[in-house]
């Protein structure tokens, strides 16, 4: 059987055209990105969107009706034992043995394993900060305690991706903190490149790099959540308050490439786009014509304002 070839080799998971079809209906239609090594990439969507599906189709939990998914070059199509083997994931909640401890959950694990060794099971304890947990009974764990023993079991194996469906779904605001640091510090402790859903915009905000946001199945973007420009190149939004809007209103309009969005004359308060390199230019010629400047503040779109926008803001992720 022949091997897929990648054009990048740090990528790790490709999605080329995923549809599922049940009843005629399109749940995931043409699905197409990509996540590379160490990246942790959020799958967005209003209920309904076809993320679950999405997820369960990558791991071979159901069947694609066409396109194909590839890990590490593996068809999950034509390939799939070689292809899942470089997969750990939790689909919806992890479920163990509740009578046995989480180490004995885990050497269970293992028996069915081949190469995990208990130098793994130590290493991956640690790495999610279980290793004082693991006598204890798994019924006696909290929600967020089985959550991470659910991902030092899909760690065992040494996966190059990750899949998380709602990881932190039921956490409280701690155990919510824990688990964001936990999988930025898997993603660049081990490489592995994570794929995880999530209904908490503001963890996804903190957590990824990259977001990929679908709704009817349908891709709408994919977006960076990091710096693609250089500081001085970024446009920004900025608010000014100012002393007199209508005499710095009248000084921005002669100057280039700013553009005013809203002006406030009542509370002084004007909001520009410009370039972050364009701002001291902008206060030193309002400075020289006597406009006070009270304060500069950058106004930025919170990504939960961005999702609304992009899926119409009727229904929640």
């Amino acid at each position: 059987m022949k091997t897929a070839k990648i054009s990048n080799p740090s990528i790790v998971l490709q999605l080329d055209g995923l549809t599922k079809k049940i009843g005629g209906k399109a749940i995931v239609d043409g699905l197409s990105f990509d996540i590379a090594k160490g990246e942790v990439v959020g799958l967005l969507g209003p209920n309904g969107a076809g993320k679950t599906t999405t997820m369960r189709m990558i791991v071979g939990l159901i069947g694609m009706t066409s396109g194909d998914v590839r890990i590490c070059g593996q068809s999950v199509r034509t390939n799939f034992e070689q292809a899942i083997s470089h997969v750990g994931g939790i689909i919806e909640n992890p479920e163990f043995y509740p009578y046995m401890t989480g180490y004995d959950n885990l050497m269970q694990y293992k028996r069915m394993t081949a190469g995990v060794t208990e130098a793994r099971i130590a290493e991956v304890t640690r790495l999610v900060g279980m290793q004082d947990a693991l006598g204890k009974r798994v019924k006696a764990y909290s929600l967020g305690m089985r959550q991470r023993l659910g991902i030092a079991q899909a760690l065992l194996h040494e996966p190059k991706l990750l899949i998380l469906d709602e990881p932190t779904n039921g956490l409280d605001p701690a155990g919510i903190r824990e688990m964001r640091e936990y999988l930025k510090q898997i993603a660049e402790a081990e490489g592995i490149a994570i794929l995880v859903s999530s209904h908490l915009l503001s963890e996804i905000e903190l957590m990824c790099s990259r977001i990929v946001v679908i709704q009817e199945g349908k891709l709408v973007t994919i977006r960076s959540l990091g710096e693609s420009e250089t500081p001085t190149q970024k446009l920004l939004s900025i608010s000014l308050q100012v002393g007199n809007a209508e005499r710095a209103q009248e000084l921005i309009n002669l100057m280039e490439d700013i553009t005013i969005a809203r002006a406030d004359a009542l509370t002084n308060r004007i909001t520009l786009q410009l370039r972050q390199d364009q701002i001291p230019g902008l206060v030193g010629k309002l400075s020289t014509a006597g406009v006070e400047i009270y304060r500069i503040e950058e106004v930025r779109e919170t990504l939960e304002e961005e999702f609304m926008k992009l899926t119409g803001g009727n229904r929640i992720a």
